[in-house]
């Protein structure tokens, strides 16, 4: 019986953690066609648009965690597993649309911040009060 209450769980946590990174990437790709759109209309200079692409990566984790973690446990390390399971399949999501693949170390800085971001939000996640 403790068995089967482990397994369960354990699916539990990855279903959470699926979620997460499952919303994180919708409301991600949600964000930049916004900004893609703003920018199409308005002149933005370039040195504003990584800032904001990491602000959009933060709001995303953040709501995400929010959702898929709220009343849960062990956030921090739920957060940080999506946040690096959300970086990378947002890198491949990406250059497959943009039709580019080059792995840098703006890649790795990028995983990290993301890994970073969401412990953060995990962290905040667990614990707003129901």
């Amino acid at each position: 019986m403790e068995k089967t209450k482990n397994m369960s769980r354990g699916g539990s946590a990855i279903l959470e953690i699926l979620k997460g990174t499952i919303f994180a990437l919708v409301i991600s790709m949600l964000l930049i066609i916004v900004f893609a759109v703003i920018i199409r209309f308005v002149n933005v200079p370039d040195s504003i648009i990584m800032p904001v692409n990491q602000v959009i990566k933060g709001v995303s984790l953040l709501i995400a965690c929010i959702i898929a973690l709220k009343g849960s446990t062990k956030g921090f390390i739920k957060g940080l597993i999506i946040g690096t399971v959300y970086a990378v399949l947002s890198y491949i999501v990406f250059s497959v649309l943009s039709s580019t693949l080059s792995l840098g170390i703006t890649t790795i800085t990028d995983l990290l911040f993301s890994a970073v971001l969401g412990a953060i939000s995990g962290l905040i996640a667990v614990n707003i009060k129901r």
